[in-house]
């Protein structure tokens, strides 16, 4: 099966990867508090979603670690099932993933209506008890940012890293310039470049940040998009942290600043014509034990 993938960062993948057979559920839970500590290892494996109680100073929001896979889109519509997450807030910790998948994913967040942010979800001791806080430097990569625009307002933190790069066989990423590509190989690039760039305009992207991705090989290292660049993207809607979350939640991170206003329209239904077909779109996915798992160059 022919791979396009979004590289993710070095070899410590595929042993990630391996695990998460073996040690499922790493993310550690309080009740429904997800404990995130350790998080540099969880955002790659397959993506985990749990709900951070934050109370008494908020009513929580979702935290969403790890590589968006095939199970993804399912996985959230189980963690989804009897809750009401219209409205709420999505932490994103991620490497990337599956495009066609992520785009599926983008989609459920966006029918919610759910905000993002960046950053990663941590359980706080204090005297008054446990509490879920966030610790704004985290990563979003690849894929991962593309779920960051299907939210309906968008706040990255000054010290959290937006990068990206382009999409690309996964079975010939490692070396990219001395593969060979078939007419068919273009075609399925081609293809998904397509659904990319169609749910970014739907998602009220523009089309600078799919110049900025498509301009990063897969033989160089990621681009981190600077606070020009996610404006310039619209990425972000807004500066002013309590948009998504209290600020009181977010550590190091002052109550700030004036809204940013989407420059495209961003309310879509769900295209169901858009959806993964038989080829689909692939990165660095738990796939059958015979499989290989392609994993970008070490970063």
């Amino acid at each position: 099966m022919k791979l396009v993938r979004l590289r993710l960062r070095g070899w410590a993948v595929l042993a990630a990867v391996a695990m998460c057979v073996a040690v499922p559920g790493l993310l550690a839970v309080l009740g429904d508090l997800a404990h995130a500590e350790g998080t540099l290892e969880e955002r790659k494996l397959p993506m985990q979603f749990n709900w951070v109680i934050c109370q008494p100073h908020c009513g929580g929001w979702i935290s969403a670690v790890g590589i968006v896979t095939s199970d993804s889109p399912r996985d959230f519509d189980d963690f989804a099932h009897g809750r009401d997450l219209r409205g709420a807030t999505i932490v994103l910790d991620s490497s990337g993933g599956s495009v066609n998948d992520s785009i599926t994913l983008g989609r459920r967040f966006r029918s919610l209506g759910l905000m993002t942010t960046v950053g990663t979800s941590v359980l706080a001791h204090s005297a008054q008890g446990d509490r879920g806080v966030i610790e704004p430097e985290a990563y979003c990569e690849s894929m991962c940012v593309f779920l960051l625009l299907s939210g309906k307002t968008r706040y990255v933190p000054e010290t959290a890293h937006v990068r990206v790069h382009q999409i690309w066989m996964g079975d010939r990423a490692d070396d990219a310039r001395a593969a060979s590509y078939s007419a068919d190989d273009l075609m399925i690039v081609e293809r998904d470049i397509g659904r990319l760039a169609k749910y970014t305009f739907e998602m009220g992207g523009a089309g600078d940040l799919l110049a900025l991705s498509l301009n990063v090989p897969p033989w160089e290292e990621l681009h981190e998009l600077s606070r020009e660049e996610l404006r310039l993207t619209n990425l972000v809607t807004t500066d002013a942290v309590a948009e998504v979350l209290p600020s009181s939640v977010v550590r190091g991170v002052a109550l700030a600043a004036k809204p940013v206003q989407d420059r495209l329209a961003s309310s879509v239904a769900h295209d169901a014509s858009a959806a993964p077909v038989a080829k689909s779109t692939r990165t660095a996915e738990v796939l059958a034990p015979t499989a290989v798992v392609a994993a970008g160059p070490a970063q």
